[in-house]
């Protein structure tokens, strides 16, 4: 396992892939989890992921049909027990502001520059993510742990 994953931040996809059968990479992203977690690692979410979560599985995708509410909501409560949950605060607004100003951000693009500047606040340095690309220019400051090349 890679030692820059000590405490590891879970993208929003990854809890996803996890936790459909049917979605890509299932079965990795359910491995990449659990022996993270076997291993003792501190295994971090934010309530931004919570909501991200909520707002892809209560909407069809294509590999699943909108989840319902009380299924969703038992999910959501068991995450928040199992992970460490990062609280959104003052301070990751301001390291927010300086990310957006440091890095070009724009759109959709600030919900991932918020995901570093949670880590970034909570001393979390590794990030797992399918979408290594959407996180790319922050890879001078968070290690990017690529889901598909997870090797545990």
């Amino acid at each position: 396992m890679n030692g820059d994953d000590r405490r590891i931040f879970l993208d929003t996809n990854v809890l996803v892939f996890a936790n459909i059968e049917e979605a890509p990479l299932h079965a990795v992203a359910l491995d990449a989890i659990q022996s993270r977690e076997r291993a003792g690692r501190e295994i971090w979410i934010s309530r931004q992921v919570l909501r991200e979560y909520l707002a892809t599985l209560s909407r069809p995708q294509t590999f699943s049909p909108p989840i319902p509410a009380e299924k969703l909501g038992t999910q959501v409560r068991s995450f928040m027990s199992r992970f460490r949950v990062a609280e959104d605060t003052a301070q990751i607004t301001e390291r927010l502001l300086d990310l957006i100003q440091q890095f070009p951000t724009g759109g959709k693009q600030v919900h991932d520059a918020n995901i570093v500047a949670t880590m970034l606040v909570h001393n979390i340095p590794a990030l797992l993510t399918h979408n290594t690309d959407d996180f790319a220019r922050f890879s001078g400051i968070i290690t990017v742990l690529p889901l598909d090349a997870n090797v545990s």
